[in-house]
């Protein structure tokens, strides 16, 4: 499976003072807890979890983690496994001594902590494993001693941001040790003259914005508008994954809004990117091979982050449409005349009914674009006037523009809270979601393409797209408890990726590869390529400690 699945039965559960929650650490191996029975499982523990217990009623292997020879393959061509498999063995007492006598109390075995870093609380990826120890480096120099010990035992990393993607970036099927950089959440230097600023990876976007306000700067991505409010995302989170969100239409991604960035390389060594400057042209472009590499080539400790001025005035404006194709059409002819929106978003008419069924809206229930014009007062009612007009010629109707705040929020509120409107439509269905993104000349074809296949299908199935650069998401709703609805599922999600590739599309534009899109990435981007970037990892991470069994299809070989 190569969609994303929200579980709304478990918000992220807040952390306890580290001290009192740590077992004693000592020169004995700890003792392996007693399995669950069945009974008592079923009781103490949410169905979603109950796979935790057969695997550790199962007991571990002896095989080890990094070797050659050892089969880690999940997510390959054709694979339709739901619990990500993976050879695992305790890890030595000395490695756990080791990082304990500079870690101290930032360190814990304690398996409800090591279940919860485990599970992805976002997405319906699964392991047979979890992490055999949490650590929370509080500064490069720990985050630095934590790999080299790693690496000199052959132990797996998995970096941990914020917890919030969906294509199981965050899971341990090979055991290991979890990095959780929460602690790592300075913001050291903004240059406000030069319109940068310099954080560390556990600083969170919606804190840094915040931080930045008085300046009159902002930092221009907002992953918490790709489909739901998502506060948790952090900035080495979003460098891990190239995301971007409703903003990127006008801002760019991540990759276009990082300056430089630090990283601990699998050896130890600490990496810096680049310097401050704007732009230069020496040697390889270290930044953009880290980002986008989810966790897989090293671990981010610092970025120097592109900022921007906050707008003097914004207008919001929504029209709507009486097919989902006029919609996307005018999503086209809006870019191509040059018009600078900061945002435009589209929600089909299932997504409007979900809305007006959650909120006791009564919105007209058709297509509908959203946009978002900034800058002076004057320029941006021109702007929304010249869209206006673009509409009218694309049967548009009904469009309405605000300028106040709190209309302006309350029309955002429509598109922020799409998802959970979605689940009072179906509120014991899980949801499957795509991201696929295609050419913007294409936008049009395939979301006509996939609306007849989504408008046949028994299933319950919303479109929300962020219009003006291409991307966009199906909300899939059914019943996990059905076998045939969780197949309908993963047959619409394959042939809306089939059918972005074919249109040379993409199978993810923001929300990245992980376990979940491994299978597609051979057509997508060819096995030469696919070997490339094999002997690259290979070449910075012999020992393949790094977030082992992510991103590159294990069918690759070099």
């Amino acid at each position: 499976m190569a969609a994303s699945l929200l579980r709304l039965s478990r918000s992220r559960r807040a952390l306890l003072p580290l001290s009192s929650i740590r077992l004693p650490l000592s020169t004995q191996s700890q003792p392996k807890p007693p399995a669950p029975s069945p009974s008592s499982t079923a009781s103490s523990l949410p169905r979603f979890l109950s796979f935790l217990v057969a695997a550790a009623a199962a007991g571990g292997t002896t095989a080890v983690l990094c070797d050659s020879g050892v089969d880690h393959r999940v997510g390959g061509k054709d694979s339709t496994e739901l619990v990500v498999k993976g050879e695992r063995r305790r890890v030595p007492q000395e490695f756990i001594d080791e990082l304990a006598s500079f870690l101290g109390d930032n360190l814990t075995v304690d398996y409800e902590e090591r279940t919860f870093h485990g599970t992805p609380q976002n997405s319906f990826h699964k392991a047979a494993n979890v992490p055999d120890v949490v650590v929370f480096p509080s500064s490069q120099d720990e985050v630095q001693k934590i790999v080299m010990a790693c690496n000199k035992y052959k132990v797996p990393i998995v970096p941990y941001g914020g917890a919030t993607s969906i294509e199981g970036h965050t899971l341990a099927p090979h055991g290991g040790v979890c990095i959780d950089m929460t602690l790592m959440k300075k913001i050291k230097t903004v240059h406000v003259e030069d319109m940068d600023v310099v954080v560390e990876p556990g600083v969170g976007w919606i804190e840094l914005n915040e931080y930045l306000k008085p300046y009159g700067l902002f930092f221009p991505l907002d992953p918490g508008k790709i489909l739901v409010t998502w506060p948790g995302a952090t900035i080495g989170g979003m460098c891990a994954t190239r995301c971007s969100g409703s903003l990127a239409v006008r801002y760019g991604t991540m990759r276009d809004n990082v300056i430089n960035l630090q990283a601990v390389l699998p050896n130890g060594d600490i990496v810096k990117t680049g310097s401050r400057a704007r732009k230069s042209a020496a040697g390889y472009d270290l930044a953009r091979l880290i980002i986008g590499s989810e966790g897989t080539l090293g671990v981010i400790t610092e970025v120097t982050l592109r900022l921007q001025k906050l707008p003097s005035h914004s207008v919001v404006a929504m029209c709507n449409f009486k097919t989902i194709k006029d919609a996307a059409d005018v999503a086209i002819a809006t870019m191509l005349s040059g018009i600078q929106v900061s945002r435009v978003e589209l929600l089909d008419e299932v997504q409007i009914r979900a809305i007006n069924m959650a909120n006791g809206k009564n919105l007209p229930e058709v297509p509908t674009l959203m946009f978002e014009f900034i800058g002076t007062e004057a320029y941006a009612l021109e702007q929304t006037l010249l869209v206006q007009k673009i509409a009218a010629e694309h049967h548009g109707s009904d469009f309405v523009f605000v300028e106040e705040p709190d209309a302006k929020t309350e029309l955002w509120k429509i598109r922020k809270e799409a998802l959970w409107a979605g689940f009072a439509m179906e509120p014991d269905h899980e949801a499957m979601i795509t991201d696929v993104c295609v050419p913007l000349s294409r936008l049009a074809e395939c979301i006509s393409a996939s609306k007849k296949l989504l408008d046949a299908s028994p299933l319950t199935c919303l479109v929300i797209a962020h219009a003006g650069d291409g991307n966009f998401h199906t909300i899939i709703l059914f019943d996990p408890s059905k076998e045939d609805q969780r197949k309908e599922a993963e047959r619409l999600n394959h042939f809306m990726v089939h059918t972005a590739l074919s249109m040379e599309g993409t199978c993810t534009g923001e929300h990245g590869v992980g376990t979940g899109k491994m299978k597609y990435l051979e057509k997508e981007l060819g096995i030469e390529s696919l070997r490339t970037m094999k002997r690259i990892k290979a070449a910075l991470d012999p020992n393949n400690i790094m977030n082992p069994g992510k991103l590159i299809p294990p069918h690759v070989c070099i």
